[in-house]
């Protein structure tokens, strides 16, 4: 029979999203849930008692203890081997995957797994869903790693700049990736099929594919900030902050990113984002559950694609070895350019 901590554990498998904090490296995010969730199902109370076995017990025959006045009687004693105190808890180790991560200067709506849920990320990583992003931008400043956090390169003026121009620069950059878009669709843009996954929102690129934005739009402008609201595909944050960049250059000006913001991720919203009081078991245990709930009332239509990305990067924590090294890697600066 299962434990109370089993079953709990069981009902810990599945997909959630939490919210990262700006300043934060991601994988300090899921060690940090990992160690809360390994807290939780260890101190589920045991409804189970220690197993008894059978044990000969000596009695004294007589006041004077002689080895020849010993008696043995039976006796059923508990095994004390299997305190938890003498095996530990009964969880050692617990795996959480991450699916699209944020880098630590980005902030919003990062996706998790755990247990079996892992297997899950193949699906968020093949379905063409895109992501949506609030990009805080400022005119007047280049820097080296297009942030405001970065080594300013070159202060321009921005008077010029009107939310009439930024339109237009805005709506050639749309222009450009919508045609990148159809070019890695692998679909003939004059069929019944590529009319349908446009009508659907599922015209995408087949497998691993430059940066695409595929919608961009300017929700907020009081020079010298404003305010970029972006959907897009195989994106990077970096990659994000260099799009800022950019429309600087077209502006004939310059312009910086002072934050990143994930606020959707596919399915999941900034809305159903655990904070960090929230990343606890009980709390990670509700959310899985309504995941598990709205997925079974959504009707989806899955496509299958060719050549899907590698699936989210996960760990195991144990109770050992909570912390782990950040990997470095190269990331991949591809800017849609537009043609005049």
């Amino acid at each position: 029979m299962a434990t109370p901590a089993v079953r709990m554990f069981r009902r810990l498998e599945g997909l959630f999203c939490v919210y990262k904090p700006s300043g934060v490296h991601w994988k300090l995010v899921r060690d940090t849930i990992a160690t809360n969730l390994l807290k939780g199902v260890n101190a589920t109370p045991s409804s189970r008692s220690l197993p008894d076995e059978v044990r000969f017990l000596a009695h004294p025959n007589s006041e004077t203890e002689t080895a020849k006045g010993l008696t043995l009687s039976a006796a059923l004693v508990p095994v004390l081997s299997k305190h938890p105190l003498v095996t530990g808890p009964e969880f050692q180790d617990i795996r959480v995957g991450v699916g699209h991560r944020l880098d630590a200067g980005s902030s919003g709506v990062m996706v998790l797994a755990v247990g079996n849920g892992n297997k899950t990320l193949n699906d968020l990583y093949g379905t063409r869903v895109t992501r949506d992003y609030t990009l805080e931008c400022e005119l007047g400043a280049a820097t080296h790693n297009f942030s405001d956090t970065g080594r300013v390169v070159e202060k321009t003026t921005f008077d010029h700049v009107t939310q009439d121009k930024l339109e237009r620069v805005i709506a050639m950059l749309e222009g450009a990736n919508q045609k990148a878009l159809k070019m890695y669709s692998n679909v003939d843009m004059s069929s019944q099929e590529a009319y349908e996954m446009a009508v659907q929102g599922l015209l995408g690129p087949e497998g691993k594919s430059a940066p695409i934005l595929t919608g961009l739009r300017c929700i907020r402008f009081q020079p010298p900030n404003f305010t970029l609201e972006v959907q897009c595909l195989n994106e990077t944050q970096k990659y994000l902050r260099k799009v800022v960049h950019e429309i600087g250059l077209e502006l004939r000006s310059t312009a910086v990113c002072k934050g990143v913001r994930r606020t959707r991720d596919g399915l999941f919203t900034v809305q159903e984002a655990l904070t960090r009081n929230h990343w606890t078991a009980a709390d990670v245990m509700r959310a899985i559950q309504q995941y598990h709930s709205s997925k079974k009332n959504r009707k989806r239509t899955p496509i299958k694609r060719r050549g899907l990305q590698a699936p989210g990067d996960s760990v195991t924590v144990t109770q050992q070895n909570i912390n782990e090294e950040s990997p470095v890697g190269g990331v991949k600066q591809i800017v849609a350019e537009s043609s005049s």
